[in-house]
């Protein structure tokens, strides 16, 4: 069980020349603010998640985890910290999910209008032998099969590149439903990524969301680094 100290310090933390760190008010561990999410209060008393870190007020700060937001709102640390009353959904570490896929489908749908999105399997496929694809995107329910020749297909083209270096994600975040949603067709269950700062974007909330999920690579739901 996690253990929660009956005050966390508000917005404050040590600073370091490589970045600002906060102490999550659960663990009591002091981490970068990329490894936790800001909390605040609305003006009615209801924790509010701050992805962003950008809402006035403040903020109280709990590890990158689902476990660890169940945990503070099932202990009531929100209340003990910021000393009132306070509203705390019991669904709060789902919510924060919810928010965290909403984020992941909008980056990708800005990605798609950017054109750094190709779906469909044929497509898909002509991107990777192309060399035109910097990440794979699979729906977590999509066919075992397909990802399976998918990503045999990614490995042949990466052995036959063997001079290329660095990552290549392979991503499992979202439902065929939430794909679809977010590129504007039916029935998507495998994309391309091409290169861009939309791209990043996404690859960069999808990590977050992996990291709160707990996740691992493969499509179980994650991102597998193919080296």
């Amino acid at each position: 069980m996690l253990a929660i100290a009956d005050h966390a310090d508000l917005d404050n933390g040590p600073r370091t020349k490589s970045g600002t760190e906060r102490m999550c008010a659960v663990t009591r561990q002091v981490a970068p603010i990329d490894d936790l999410i800001r909390f605040v209060l609305s003006p009615s008393g209801e924790t509010v998640p701050d992805l962003k870190r950008k809402l006035p007020g403040r903020g109280l700060w709990v590890s990158l985890s689902h476990a660890a937001v169940a945990e503070a709102a099932r202990r009531n640390v929100f209340a003990r910290s910021f000393k009132r009353d306070v509203q705390v959904s019991k669904t709060l570490a789902d919510d924060v999910e919810r928010m965290m896929v909403r984020g992941v489908s909008e980056a990708l749908a800005m990605t798609a209008k950017a054109g750094q999105v190709i779906s469909g399997f044929s497509k898909v496929e002509g991107a990777i032998e192309g060399r035109q694809a910097v990440a794979l995107i699979h729906a977590t329910d999509g066919a075992p099969d397909g990802i399976r020749k998918l990503n045999a297909k990614l490995a042949a083209a990466r052995r036959e590149n063997s001079t290329e270096s660095g990552n290549f994600p392979v991503i499992s975040v979202l439902t065929t439903d939430e794909l679809d949603l977010a590129l504007g067709r039916a029935n998507v269950v495998h994309a391309a990524l091409l290169a861009g700062p939309a791209s990043k974007t996404f690859l960069a909330r999808c990590q977050t969301l992996t990291r709160f999920r707990g996740t691992g690579g493969g499509h179980d739901g994650g991102i597998d680094q193919n080296n």
